[in-house]
């Protein structure tokens, strides 16, 4: 079951990993589109809403992957003074901890999204609706969440050395 879990963690992480390059794709775009059209006329309207949506998409959407691909920051300082049964625990302690923040993050995310949605809010500047922006945040929350779990059940077991 681990092994299941564990594959469907890197086919959905790597998945929202390429969806996140393609929202940093589109900001690149809207940015330089935006610096060439100040350079021959006037700016494009509502760059900075966008480029602040389409990045906390692609943040939201590449959490999953990098936390598969351990790069984000980890201080093992004094952790390798310590045996490997109280390695282990801590690093299965510290990743059931993380998966309940992040669970935590995307379901409350979920519900603003929803809240946007019955409230019909638009942006301020473009007057668009942004909670499937807000959805897709939501979405990478509850993917890193899952993937600290697959973590979590691989530390316990022992599959994986802390």
């Amino acid at each position: 079951m681990i092994d299941t879990l564990d594959r469907v963690s890197d086919f959905l992480s790597l998945w929202l990993a390429r969806l996140a390059g393609l929202f940093l794709v589109a900001m690149m775009v809207l940015a330089c589109a935006n610096m060439t059209m100040r350079a021959v006329s006037e700016p494009i309207k509502g760059t900075f809403e966008m480029m602040g949506f389409l990045g906390a998409v692609a943040t939201g959407l590449a959490l999953a992957y990098a936390q598969r691909s351990k790069a984000h920051i980890a201080v093992g300082l004094l952790m390798k003074h310590y045996p490997k049964i109280v390695r282990r625990l801590l690093a299965s302690l510290t990743d059931l901890v993380s998966c309940a923040f992040f669970l935590l993050a995307g379901v409350e995310t979920g519900k603003w999204a929803g809240f946007l949605v019955k409230t019909g809010e638009l942006s301020e500047t473009l007057r668009i609706v942004y909670y499937p922006f807000v959805y897709a945040a939501a979405a990478g929350c509850l993917a890193m969440a899952f993937v600290l779990f697959c973590d979590f059940l691989k530390t316990a077991s022992g599959r994986v050395e802390s």
